[in-house]
């Protein structure tokens, strides 16, 4: 079984990630991960972070995917595969969207898709055939959002600095049949392969990740091994 990681965030992109790409690696491959999704924050703080202005010129989405890009740098020389993800944050309100199998083109106006919203933005990520999963629906100021702009929710968020009420998200997913997924929400050294997908097959770049996501073909990992929420 491959061993897979979600949800995780870098210090060169995310104000509130602690790990930078060596660390990440070296701490995943050691607890025999074979595949990382880098889903750094897009927000309006991230941005802030990185001193770009999101309605403003150049290669925005570039220098967001800076954390992505180091990750799987160092992925290649570790032996480990790295996917490219995103944790989306409208202006509407404190939910957080993971997006995965995206087109750069699709986030190519932040300051347009900070506004938009989720109710605006989902027909248009899925008609490029992108994938939407709501992480931790449930946790302190976040709220389910409409299940028919979503395709999943992240049923398991492993995070040890937050509850993230998850069986209010599994009773979500089920309600609605939506994609129930795991992740470690990986910022710190701590947070390192507390959760994740189990897979039969892995993918080999981040289409068929999201490919794989879709399928519904994978088990739920809490701390490397397969449960049932």
């Amino acid at each position: 079984m491959y061993k897979i990681e979600p949800h995780l965030h870098t210090t060169h992109v995310s104000r509130c990630g602690r790990l930078e790409a060596q660390e990440i690696v070296a701490g995943y491959k050691a607890a025999g991960y074979s595949a990382l999704i880098v889903t750094d924050h897009f927000n309006r703080t991230t941005f802030d972070y990185l001193g770009l202005d999101p309605a403003g010129k150049g290669d925005r989405v570039g220098a967001f995917l800076e954390g992505y890009r180091r990750v799987r740098e160092e992925g290649e020389r570790q032996g480990l595969r790295v996917f490219k993800g995103a944790e989306l944050r409208f202006d509407e309100c404190e939910n957080d969207y993971l997006l995965y199998g995206w087109a750069d083109e699709l986030l190519a106006e932040p300051e347009e898709i900070f506004r938009m919203g989720i109710s605006a933005f989902s027909p248009i990520a899925r008609g490029q055939g992108a994938l939407l999963i709501q992480a931790h629906p449930y946790r302190h100021g976040c709220t389910p959002a409409i299940a028919r702009y979503l395709d999943g929710v992240e049923i398991y968020n492993a995070s040890p600095r937050h509850d993230s009420r998850d069986a209010l998200a599994v009773h979500y997913a089920k309600e609605f049949g939506l994609i129930g997924t795991a992740g470690s929400d990986c910022h710190r050294n701590e947070d390192i392969a507390r959760a994740g997908i189990g897979t039969e097959r892995l993918p080999s770049d981040s289409m068929e990740m999201m490919r794989l996501l879709r399928s519904r073909n994978f088990r739920l990992l809490k701390n490397g091994e397969v449960f049932e929420p």
